[in-house]
């Protein structure tokens, strides 16, 4: 779907997985819907994940580093940032993603990696489109703005 209104939209790129990497794409895109502007989440690579049945609660906070290399740390650390989410009453990653899809952000499967990890339409939640990653580009070109999170 190529874009005609480039004034009016956004596209993100989501290639990672965690709570970090999952984030940053549907906050953005909520907020490009509440601003009046067409937006598209390309998931590609781990980011995949994301947008799979029955995955989103599996999401992760992998610590950097050295840290992240500790057994168990991995588990301590999405414990922490859970908790310091929900403290700041920002919403979970399902709440999150269910708000996204309500506001009419758009989801988006990489072609590319969907074949490559034997992922076919019924493997994602209900409403996400496989495109090429020519498609999207074809989209993200006439987008106002463009980011990888």
């Amino acid at each position: 779907m190529e874009n005609q209104n480039p004034k009016q939209s956004a596209a993100f790129i989501t290639s990672k997985d965690t709570l970090d990497g999952a984030y940053p794409g549907l906050t953005l895109g909520i907020n490009a819907r509440r601003l009046g502007m067409e937006a598209s989440i390309f998931y590609t690579f781990m980011g995949l994940n994301v947008i799979r049945k029955g995955w989103i609660d599996k999401a992760k906070f992998q610590p950097p580093g050295f840290m992240g290399a500790i057994p168990g740390m991995s588990a301590i650390a999405t414990w922490m940032m859970k908790g310091k989410m929900e403290k700041a009453n920002i919403p979970n990653l399902p709440d999150l993603q269910e708000m996204a899809a309500i506001e009419g952000v758009r989801f988006v499967a990489c072609k590319m990696t969907t074949d490559m990890m034997g992922f076919t339409q019924k493997d994602f939640i209900d409403g996400v489109i496989i495109q090429t990653a020519e498609e999207f580009l074809k989209y993200a070109m006439g987008c106002r703005l463009m980011m990888y999170t």
